[in-house]
């Protein structure tokens, strides 16, 4: 299908413009008063959707391009929820969100609730979604959250949009007049720090538990999910989360961001922030595919430490609970994504900085690797960036914060795509997590009924309570699953096989290949 033709199809799903309601018609009992107004919802069998209500005082456009999120002000006005609002501007090669409409107008949050009110309030999950820091939105019809409420009518669950790319993750300080842009480098994570504000603020009101909030995410959003602890302030706004295939690591150094931006600047023509002011931001987008995949968020000393990995064993994230997880072939998703030929030239493009400043014993380390995998001709390569991006950082996020003290929940996925390329690739579970079993791109199949309903109801156990086991009466297939907690001696974490989820210790289940590549979890960018 045409990107036109994408397009044009999500416009039909979800789109149209959102309009204050002003001559009083309107349904009150699918109305809900937030702080910055009285938002009214759809419903469709018992599940009302609230779509595009804004969680900003003022949208980040004009002089507010590249500064931090405005929060919210009082509004008595009453408005439709009922269409997404427009994405984030992204690089819409491999996200169906950023193959919506794009605009810097993009600071909003979309709420699904059971019509139905409960006695007490329900716990809330907050969805950040993925895409490399630079791709993706909400309006995506995998993070349609209906099927999951009505399968699970006990959780309020909220999908928020955030700035991307060269929006939300561009350093900018080291310029002439860069000195006002102290924030630019990581406005993605304050955007959704002032997303997760007016949950907290507002989500009673739906029925939510402002107290009892999840915030989950997948590939980038995972690393989100897993970098918002260290930002201070951040433990306020929620009290778990779950990372799924990302991590701490998904960061860049302040070099390497600097080097991004000069590289963008030169591309441009422009020598100052005044001069960028003046790009639109389609030619912004069109001009940052000389640094595609290289953006992320930055360790810059202000808002995440310089070593990540370290602050999780210093306990920063100690008060919360975790669970996280990886998949058994990663990258092959990037490799069915970009074809073979174009992850090669990606690959070779890719380690030519890295990989040349690796310590030579380093070097000998992953070319040891690589030469005992076996498999077809691109999968060395696409091991080796699963070791580094995804498996080994899982694995030893779950050893550093077990080390401070905190409680974590490991998992290891392992079902797969009848493509010989894709497998158990990376985003293989969102169908699964969010009871999408027709939307079969990644997963070339529905999986078992009985083992998805056993994810989801692991999910939204952990969401409850910060437990992810059940009990016969709880389990779809009527047995108990008992998850233990990762700890340092077992190493235990749950490999969720679609016939056979059972507890495991990693060293047995080979997710690492720990003296080799172990060491490869500092370094997103290798």
């Amino acid at each position: 299908m045409e990107l036109s033709e994408i397009r044009d199809l999500l416009r039909q799903m979800y789109g149209g413009d959102n309009k204050p309601i002003t001559d009083g018609n309107y349904d009150r009992a699918l109305a809900v008063k937030c702080v910055n107004g009285t938002f009214v919802g759809r419903k469709t069998d018992d599940v009302v959707a609230f779509r595009g209500i804004p969680y900003v005082g003022e949208q980040p456009v004009g002089k507010l391009r590249w500064k931090a999120p405005v929060d919210v002000r009082a509004d008595e006005g009453v408005y439709e929820a009922y269409y997404n609002a427009k994405s984030a501007y992204g690089n819409p090669s491999f996200e169906v969100g950023s193959m919506y409409d794009l605009d810097e107008d993009c600071l909003y949050l979309n709420v699904w609730k059971a019509e139905e009110p409960a006695a007490t309030k329900k716990p809330v999950m907050v969805w950040i979604h993925g895409g490399a820091f630079e791709s993706g939105g909400t309006v995506d019809p995998m993070f349609d959250c209906h099927n999951f409420v009505k399968e699970n009518p006990d959780v309020v669950v909220v999908t928020i949009g955030y700035r991307l790319g060269v929006m939300g993750f561009l350093h900018l300080s080291h310029l002439p007049d860069g000195k006002d842009y102290t924030d630019s480098q990581n406005l993605g994570l304050l955007d959704q720090l002032m997303a997760l504000k007016w949950v907290k603020n507002n989500i009673a009101a739906f029925g939510g538990d402002p107290d009892n909030v999840t915030i989950f995410g997948e590939s980038a959003g995972a690393g989100c999910c897993t970098l918002l602890p260290l930002i201070e302030g951040s433990h306020a706004y929620f009290k778990r989360l779950i990372a799924e295939s990302g991590a701490v690591n998904l960061t860049r150094s302040t070099e390497e961001a600097i080097h991004c931006t000069d590289k963008l600047m030169r591309e441009l023509g422009c020598k100052t922030v005044a001069d960028l002011m003046k790009v639109d931001g389609d030619k912004l987008l069109e001009a940052s595919a000389v640094i595609f995949i290289e953006q992320a968020p930055e360790r810059d000393g202000k808002y995440l430490p310089l070593n990540t990995f370290e602050a999780y064993a210093n306990g920063a994230a100690k008060d919360l609970e975790l669970l996280v997880g990886c998949y058994k072939y990663e990258m092959n998703f990037f490799v069915s994504s970009f074809t073979i030929e174009g992850w090669n030239k990606w690959v070779t493009e890719r380690k030519k900085g890295k990989f040349a400043q690796l310590p030579a014993h380093e070097k000998e380390l992953v070319v040891s690797f690589m030469n005992d995998v076996e498999g077809e001709a691109f999968q060395p390569d696409s091991c080796l960036f699963s070791q580094s991006w995804f498996n080994a950082p899982i694995i030893r996020l779950s050893e550093e914060q077990t080390k401070a003290g905190g409680k974590c929940y490991t998992y290891y996925f392992t079902p797969e795509s009848p493509d010989p390329v894709m497998k158990c690739g990376h985003a293989i579970e969102l169908a699964v997590v969010f009871n999408h079993p027709e939307l079969s791109a990644d997963t070339g199949r529905a999986f078992d009924e009985t083992f998805c309903k056993t994810v989801r109801k692991m999910w939204i156990q952990f969401a409850k309570t910060g437990n992810p086991s059940l009990t016969a009466e709880q389990s779809p297939d009527g047995k108990a699953k008992q998850w233990p907690l990762f700890d340092l001696e077992q190493e235990q974490v749950m490999v969720l096989d679609e016939f056979d989820i059972h507890p495991a210790r990693e060293a047995d289940v080979k997710i690492v290949d720990r003296e080799r590549t172990f060491f490869l979890s500092n370094y997103y960018m290798f």
